[in-house]
């Protein structure tokens, strides 16, 4: 028997409640913005290397890039940014396709809280908050002794082939905004594969 002195409402979970501002949202940036001009997003990897680690081989990279005021206004609004650094290491063969030496990603997920007026940069378990979207980005585009080859991978004195590359990740948006995101340049920031040879050495002795 239920009491009717008890108020009752009856709200929509909160991921059909979070799709339906995510589609309010995509139809307002979709056709709101139509009009303007659209500028393409794009990134560029600049001074990649790899270098000797304890027990694997560490990459450092500067990333350049820039977000498209159409990404900055839709991560402001609470929507969720995924980007991907993707390195790969290949050793050339003759006879063969090359061979594939090492394949590493890292999702970094980019966020605000309206809450705390914070952007969140989660990577993993590790989570860090920024006061601002600049400081969130240039975190995020430098890339710091990030483990990419076991050392016992590499053959010394063998030339391998590099290569890395940035992008969003336009499939983890919310279903209606990856339609608006269709054919929208200013909806996609990547760089292309930047490559280069590595050859492996003999580790430094102190």
């Amino acid at each position: 028997m239920t009491d009717s002195s008890t108020p009752f409402s009856k709200k929509p979970p909160d991921r059909r409640r979070f799709l339906q501002q995510a589609l309010a949202l995509g139809l307002a940036l979709g056709f709101g913005l139509d009009a303007a001009p659209v500028r393409a997003a794009e990134a560029e990897i600049r001074n990649a290397a790899l270098l000797q680690g304890e027990d694997q081989y560490i990459l450092n990279a500067d990333i350049v890039a820039e977000l498209s005021p159409l990404l900055v206004d839709v991560v402001s609004r609470g929507v969720a940014l995924y980007f991907i650094t993707e390195f790969e290491l290949t050793a050339s063969r003759w006879y063969w396709l090359d061979e594939e030496v090492s394949s590493r990603s890292v999702t970094h997920r980019l966020s605000y809280q309206s809450l705390t007026r914070q952007y969140r940069l989660t990577t993993g378990a590790l989570h860090q908050n920024f006061g601002s979207l600049d400081e969130a980005l240039r975190t995020m585009l430098r890339i710091r002794n990030w483990g990419v080859a076991d050392r016992n991978a590499l053959r010394i004195g063998r030339s391998y082939n590099a290569a890395l590359r940035f992008r969003l990740d336009v499939g983890e948006f919310p279903k209606p905004l990856q339609v608006s995101a269709l054919g929208r340049k200013d909806w996609n920031l990547s760089s292309d594969w930047y490559h280069w040879t590595f050859v492996a050495s003999p580790r430094e002795t102190k």
